[in-house]
């Protein structure tokens, strides 16, 4: 690991999910796995969200949260081994964030982002272009699934809310599963968040499953849509080609341990 780095020194810990006929790994660290794909999906990383905050008069956040993020991403990778990385977009603060990245922070994402195959979809901080390896894009679409940044029809999985619970009066990030949508958490450092059953996310995600993320991963039932309450809406997906190709063909032992240097 980099020097640049702080230690990360939380055991991983996992927990099954299943979603759309597909089974995923929730991950302690704030993200998701899909085993048979050999993908690792991660929710709003917000690289360079203390700069943005500084330039724009807010108030100062601390100064390492691009390197816990950093860190908390080389522990995700590591345990996982991923053939392919999908952000779900606000991978940087705002398009001004992405370009004013300490070199060192910079270096080690790019680093990173050319062991594996990276798909960055684009989010309503980042809507531009960057210069990290990987394919950009608005959305992707696999089979019956659809990867965004905010939710719209389902079956999708999607980030944009950044979801929360607390568990014994701390907060805790939390990936929501419904019906139709999962909505993943911010997995960068100081990004705050709405709590899961605040009505936006009960239109998406109101009587199904929250994982609640830390020290151990424990499921916690989302709290029903009220009956006056409507649900979301399903919006259209803008027309975009079938992008099939850019995840890997499934893992022939996806359960089977991996030896080193192996994806």
């Amino acid at each position: 690991m980099s020097s640049i780095l702080p230690d990360f020194d939380e055991k991983l810990v996992t927990a099954p999910v299943r979603f759309a006929g597909h089974s995923f790994m929730v991950l302690s660290t704030g993200a998701l796995y899909w085993p048979e794909r050999r993908t690792l999906i991660l929710g709003d990383l917000h690289f360079g969200k203390a700069e943005r905050v500084a330039r724009r008069g807010g108030a100062l956040l601390p100064p390492f949260g691009d390197l816990d993020t950093l860190a908390r991403l080389d522990a995700t990778l590591f345990f996982t081994k991923p053939a392919c990385v999908v952000s779900l977009g606000d991978a940087f603060d705002d398009d001004e964030a992405g370009r004013s990245l300490a070199r060192s922070v910079k270096a080690r994402l790019a680093a990173i982002a050319k062991v594996s195959d990276w798909i960055w979809i684009t989010g309503n901080h980042d809507p531009g272009q960057h210069d990290l390896p990987g394919d950009i894009m608005p959305e992707l679409r696999f089979g019956n699934l659809t990867f965004r940044h905010k939710a719209g029809r389902g079956p999708d999985i999607s980030g944009h809310f950044h979801p929360k619970t607390r568990i014994a009066g701390r907060a805790a990030r939390a990936l929501l599963v419904g019906e139709t949508h999962m909505v993943l958490p911010a997995f960068g450092t100081f990004t705050g968040g709405l709590e899961m059953d605040h009505p936006e996310l009960a239109r998406l995600t109101g009587g199904g499953i929250a994982y609640a993320m830390g020290r151990k991963i424990l499921r916690v039932p989302i709290p029903a849509l009220p009956a006056d309450t409507e649900p979301a809406d399903e919006v259209p997906a803008a027309a975009a080609p079938d992008t099939t190709a850019h995840l890997p063909d499934p893992d022939p032992a996806p359960d089977a341990e991996r030896t080193e240097g192996q994806p």
